[in-house]
């Protein structure tokens, strides 16, 4: 749990940067999310989650 909790502020962590660092490119992606078909959204959501799981399981295991 104690990862999990860690791992869920390292989330806020890196969004917060994008938003500080950079919110002009932020308000472009934003828009371009909009226009992008579900099912290529839904397609890169799932990429992104198997890609997630492959980092932790290489670090944890």
């Amino acid at each position: 749990m104690k990862d999990f909790l860690i791992a869920f502020g390292l989330l806020f962590v890196i969004e917060g940067l994008i938003y500080a660092l950079v919110p002009n490119l932020a308000k472009t992606m934003m828009s371009h999310v909009q226009e992008t078909p579900e099912h290529t959204l839904r397609i890169l959501g799932v990429a992104a989650l198997a890609t997630g799981v492959f980092v932790v399981w290489l670090v944890k295991g």
